[in-house]
């Protein structure tokens, strides 16, 4: 029995060597499995794919969502900051510090904060109520990336050029256009989705006339049914509010998220925002917005491909 215990230990070890090998590659395959799933957390691209899923499944997206705000905020408030004294020359500009509130906590200002360049920036001072906190429930992951904020009105040069197609497409006061377009911007920040977006809806829906007023009921620039979001109105004290600018957007930007996020698309999003739900077809609705979303982009994208710059100073083609 003495001569079969060393005999036995010496055989333990010859095993332990023998597999240490296919330890370390069982290990090497964990990490990778390991950063592999962290990675598509992080990423959330918004499909229905498998590995997707299982990230989703292993960590909520609002976890995910906090990890981009946190770890990345000073670096969207550095880059906005630079893009802002980019325009110093222009003294009526101004960078908004823009910070979202939750209504249990009214009057105090959350962490998140965004600095936000503005073509009129005093309509950041007029005292409304946020909608985040609606927003903020419904889930990046499934809102169509088409939505989402691609950052082409963070550029004050693009703010101007999409004022001036604006006026002249509509004949509009110059100050209330800037007025609208700066709102827009702002809001479409507080809701987190494209003002490119939002402006071609209010474009299509009103032809930015806040008081224009549908036979269905339909009221303000983004056209809201009045009386079927009554409650949404309710927090900003009642529907003879729907048609402020300031609150129409708001509820309105909120109700194509929500939509867009319900119908699974961008295009359905829309054909449910018209009305026409339950339809074949929008009539047309969809396109009309997606082309004046599409001039819009090509208007920003154009000048920013014209836009050189040589020994410090800016040059147009």
């Amino acid at each position: 029995m003495q001569n079969a215990q060393p005999a036995a230990l010496a055989a333990k070890d010859l095993l332990a060597h023998a597999m240490a090998p296919v330890y370390r590659v069982i290990n090497g395959l964990l990490v990778v499995t390991v950063f592999m799933v962290v990675g598509l957390w992080l990423s959330g691209n918004g499909t229905n794919a498998g590995a997707f899923d299982l990230a989703r499944i292993l960590v909520p997206d609002e976890a995910r969502h906090i990890v981009w705000s946190n770890g990345f905020g000073m670096l969207d408030q550095y880059k906005s900051a630079n893009e802002a004294a980019a325009v110093a020359p222009d003294t009526e500009i101004a960078a908004v510090i823009y910070s979202k509130s939750k209504p249990n906590n009214a009057g105090l200002a959350s962490a998140k904060q965004q600095t936000v360049a503005l073509l009129m920036p005093s309509v950041a001072q007029v005292q409304v109520k946020s909608i985040s906190h609606l927003a903020d429930r419904i889930p990046t992951s499934k809102i169509d990336p088409q939505a989402l904020d691609s950052n082409l009105m963070g550029s004050i040069q693009n703010q101007r050029a999409v004022a001036d197609f604006f006026e002249k497409k509509y004949g509009l006061d110059r100050s209330k256009i800037e007025e609208y377009v700066s709102n827009t911007i702002l809001i479409a920040k507080e809701v987190n989705i494209d003002p490119v977006l939002l402006l071609a809806v209010i474009s299509v829906e009103s032809n930015f006339n806040p008081n224009t007023k549908s036979q269905a009921g339909a009221e303000g620039l983004m056209q809201v049914m009045t009386s079927v979001h009554r409650e949404k109105y309710a927090l900003y004290g009642g529907t003879h509010q729907a048609v402020k600018p300031e609150v129409n957007i708001r509820v309105g930007a909120y109700i194509l998220k929500y939509l867009i996020a319900t119908a699974g698309s961008l295009r359905n999003g829309l054909k449910f925002y018209v009305g026409a739900a339950n339809a074949e077809d929008d009539g047309g609705y969809a396109d009309k917005v997606m082309a004046e979303r599409n001039r819009l982009i090509g208007l920003c994208q154009t000048r920013s491909i014209n836009r050189l710059t040589l020994n410090g100073k800016d040059l147009r083609s």
